[in-house]
């Protein structure tokens, strides 16, 4: 029998990340392991011989002080290489630990460490596909392994060690057929992984007992997740009143708190949908609002045996409905409740053209990362929606090869989209999207004829949504990107391969595809002579305009010939024709395909749908009218054409709403419910957008003023008038107040511009003055990945600052105490060149009606009380909420702004006494 492995799980601090200009260890901690049991462990602080810098001492609370006693590495070095011998060295990051060591042993005077690698991020990554963070600390947060202390050497590599035991036993729970598909692929990945597959494979073959809890579809295992049913079977009364409201709440939360507006708006709901009525509910953060609406919605549904729908913008929403809510509710009802999400069909995973991608030779690193965490997915997914993958940059293109898209074909096997449309049809609730509810308009067979009982939550974005789905976008580099897909004759891209696998047993005939392929050229020479036509116009309409880096246009105002773009959607239609007879010759030749000419068919097809798409999307931009649409040009002038879009986007969306809504209203009962659907002075801003009759009032519940009672709003007056100074002093004044109020609160701040130029000069600003040297600086725009990424970092450190536009705060909750101050640096009007605001704008005001107090204000409004609505989001939150804008206490509108704010301390006063008020605030 074989002597069974050693493994050295290897942890080290460092001053910075380069042996090579003087960086030095500070601390490391190896942990031994054979038989997934530790056997030892070893950790010693390292003399640097040099200062450890701040944010290191921060990040690790390793001092200098800690370091002043402890020995050089040279003195530990034999030792350490001695450790190492005979073992696997395995390190989250090995790249990093691993050349840092050998950097090390190098300048002790040592040979070079030779032995094999093993990366728990690489491990953890496959088999933790569904993890938000694959940092040591995210994944023992998800796993319960326990880290007190992270980023010190002993604690993070007993972690690593911990990690390392659970991705074994992850290995060993997967079904065999996946362990043999992913041992397969193995071998192309960065660290010596493949072994501990093939383990875990022999320990599988000799132990196979019984059925594995898994499904096939045909050449994978699908976990067992599937269908799971279960129906509330008996009918709870609805609690009618207080005392029996209390006492249905208290069973499940011992502490509950009575919230007089929570019980008002469950009996709102309950009538509403006992009425068949439409109502509206404004209500603010803090009176318990999903619970508000789950209640009622799910008991009435019960009672009556009826089907209720819930609509959300984000996907954050929809993720917190189901895994925190829910299960409050289901513990205060003391049973399931049979709930489904259902998601647009492009979020699922399309079985059969995975199967195809698979038996593809030729992949990259990131398709065989990518196919490896899918195959993981598979045995645990109950949903088969993507979005649950967290996948690299390179692993979301071959996400977007997979995705469900529509099929006039019927699936072979199980589909999840499909698993998902039965779940629907006898769930008691059902939670959506707005996005899916908008385009139930134009599907085929609609999905939203059964529901009796709607609640549309974050109904404000229900006009965001609704704008986002009659949008258009033409992309210059989209365009170049599906042509260099396709290729040509002489290409080593797609066609060449169709063309090789066609000519086999003469499937198409060669004159057929010799004939495509000029028609193809011809077809690229005209798209380049159009745009470059069209980037002459751009040019000479910029002439003479002081521009900045990016530009916008309306298209009306480049007078672009038609006639170009006609030609172009004709030799797009006459390729596609060719193309699609060709293809169908292909498929209709006797011979059996193999599955490498699958593959490439497959690709083939969903190329040239790509190209039908994109030539719809052309016509609709530059050959339709473009009555009730505003369309506009985007461009940077240092890269023309590359970053040329062009965006079409409705200016009134109300008519769109109305004509989703109209079957909706007549059959079913209609919630509406967000924190903000109100504006002082204009209470029906958002209502009227969104359709609803002028006679449904709006109910506004607040939750009570002790909520408010750790939140206090001051306005600094003595901040420069932007109209009266130039950008660069404005800008110096921002980043002082910023600055300033940062240090004096500790971090854990929220700063909102309206335009990103301001923000990324104040950022640039700060990081140039060094006077937030020791915050962490995140900043929409600049810091790399998305929204809800930034958001995590940046509740990850205590001094940290999130500088963020408009567009950040719509649907972004920020839980807990992340938050000490919201700065406000300017009132988030839209900035009037805004291409969609500019056209709203000129559409009121040929109407004879007033752009600024009908749009303009009302829209600031509403993001300014979104703003405050981050801060509190708990009776026990404290927060600042900070204004640089003069324009609150200059301008005559500047009093609307203060009514948003809940009842709370509003203070006026010059910076000096700001940060006093603060600092004895903190105390």
């Amino acid at each position: 029998m074989m002597e069974s492995q050693k493994y050295a799980i290897v942890d080290l601090e460092t001053t910075g990340h380069s042996p090579a200009n003087g960086d030095r260890m500070i601390q490391i901690a190896v942990v031994i392991m054979k038989d997934w049991e530790i056997e030892r462990t070893y950790t010693k602080f390292i003399n640097p011989g040099k200062a450890i810098p701040t944010f290191i001492q921060d990040l690790t609370h390793i001092t200098n002080e800690d370091v002043k006693d402890a020995l050089p590495f040279e003195a530990h070095a034999d030792y350490i290489y001695e450790l190492l011998a005979d073992c696997v060295f395995v390190a989250h990051n090995a790249d990093f630990d691993l050349s840092f060591l050998q950097a090390e042993f190098k300048r002790a005077g040592l040979p070079k460490w030779q032995g094999k690698k093993m990366d728990t991020v690489e491990l953890a990554k496959i088999l933790f596909p569904m993890s938000l963070g694959f940092k040591l600390g995210d994944l023992a947060a998800d796993l319960n392994i326990e880290l007190a202390n992270a980023h010190r050497a002993d604690d993070d590599a007993r972690a690593t060690a911990e990690l390392f035991r659970h991705c074994w036993k992850e290995l060993l729970s997967l079904p065999q057929l996946t362990l043999e598909q992913m041992h397969k692929r193995s071998f192309r990945l960065k660290s010596n992984i493949s072994q501990l597959f093939f383990e875990a494979l022999q320990i599988k073959r000799q132990h196979i007992t019984g059925r594995e809890n898994v499904h096939y579809y045909r050449n994978f295992a699908i976990g067992n997740g599937r269908n799971k049913h279960e129906h509330m079977t008996e009918t709870i009364p609805y609690p009618q009143s207080v005392a029996e409201k209390i006492s249905l709440m208290s069973k499940a939360m011992p502490n509950f708190e009575e919230r007089p507006a929570q019980f008002d708006m469950m009996d709102t709901i309950w009538q509403a949908f006992h009425e068949q009525q439409e109502c509206v509910i404004e209500a603010s953060t803090g009176i318990g609002k999903t619970a508000g609406y789950l209640l009622p919605a799910i008991l009435f549904a019960r009672a009556v045996d009826k089907k209720i729908a819930i609509s959300t913008y984000t996907s954050y929403l929809q993720e917190q409905l189901v895994e925190e809510e829910l299960p409050k509710i289901e513990k205060i009802l003391g049973t399931k409740v049979n709930l489904c999400v259902l998601k647009g069909m492009q979020h699922y995973i399309d079985l059969e053209r995975f199967e195809q991608c698979m038996a593809h030779a030729d992949e990259s690193y990131d398709d065989t990362f990518t196919i490896l965490q899918i195959l993981v997915w598979l045995t645990k997914t109950e949903t088969g929606v993507l979005s649950e993958l967290n996948v690299s940059g390179g692993g979301q293109l071959f996400l977007e090869k997979i995705r469900k898209i529509p099929n006039d074909k019927p699936s072979k096997g199980f589909d999840f989209y499909e698993q998902a449309l039965k779940n629907s049809a006898v769930a008691d609730c059902i939670v959506t999207n707005h996005a899916m509810v908008l385009s139930d308009l134009v599907r085929q067979t609609p999905l939203f004829t059964e529901i009796d009982g709607w609640i549309i939550d974050e109904a404000h974005q229900f006009i965001q949504a609704a704008m986002q789905q009659d949008e258009v976008v033409f992309s210059y580099t989209q365009w170049k990107y599906i042509f260099g897909q396709i290729g040509t004759m002489e290409d080593t891209a797609l066609f060449q391969q169709f063309c090789q696998a066609a000519k086999k047993k003469q499937r198409v005939a060669m004159q057929n595809l010799q004939h495509l392929d000029a028609q193809f050229i011809r077809l690229q020479r005209t798209f380049d002579e159009t745009i470059q036509r069209a980037v002459q116009k751009m040019q000479q309409q910029m002439k003479g305009k002081q521009a900045g880096s990016k530009c916008t246009l309306f298209l009306e105002d480049v007078s672009l010939a038609k006639e170009s773009f006609a030609q172009v959607s004709k030799l797009t239609q006459q390729w596609l024709d060719l193309a699609t007879s060709i293809t169908q010759s292909f498929e209709n030749a006797i011979e059996q395909l193999d599955k490498n000419d699958q593959y490439v068919l497959s690709e083939w097809q969903y190329w040239i749908r790509e190209v039908k798409i994109k030539i719809a999307e052309w016509d609709d931009i530059f050959l339709s009218p473009q009555e009730g649409n505003s369309v506009w040009l985007e461009f940077d002038v240092r890269s023309v054409p590359g970053s040329l879009h062009v965006f079409k986007k409705p200016v009134n969306v109300t008519p769109i709403i109305e004509q989703v809504l109209a079957p909706l209203r007549q059959q079913a009962s209609i919630v509406w419910t967000s924190g903000t659907l109100t504006v002082p002075g204009n209470e029906g801003f958002v209502t009227r957008q969104l359709g609803i009759a002028d006679n449904v009032e709006v109910l506004k519940l607040q939750a009570p003023p002790a909520y408010y009672a750790g939140a206090k709003a001051f306005i600094v007056t003595d901040m420069p008038d932007i109209q009266h100074v130039s950008q660069e002093e404005y800008i110096e004044a921002v980043a002082h107040a910023i600055t300033r109020t940062v240090r004096m609160t500790e971090g854990r701040c929220f700063v909102l511009f309206t335009a990103q130029d301001m923000l990324r000069k104040t950022v640039e600003l700060i990081q140039d003055s060094e006077l937030l040297d020791d915050y962490m600086l995140f900043a929409q725009g600049v810091t790399g990945g998305s929204r809800m990424r930034i958001l995590k970092s940046f509740q990850k450190f205590s001094h940290a600052v999130l500088f963020g536009t408009n567009s950040f705060w719509e649907g972004v909750d920020v839980p807990g105490d992340a938050l000490a101050s919201v700065i406000v640096v300017r009132l988030p009007f839209s900035s009037p060149e805004e291409p969609v605001f500019k056209a709203r704008a000129k559409h009121l005001t040929t109407q004879g009606r007033n752009s600024f107090t009908e749009l303009s204000l009302p829209e600031a409004i509403m993001r300014f009380k979104q703003g405050f609505g981050r801060l509190i989001r708990s009776s026990q939150d404290k927060g600042a909420f900070i204004v640089l804008d003069r324009r609150i206490t200059s301008k005559s509108y500047g009093k609307e702004f203060i009514k948003a704010l809940p009842p709370i301390d509003v203070k006026k006063l010059q910076l000096p006494e700001l940060l006093k008020e603060l600092n004895h605030w903190q105390k």
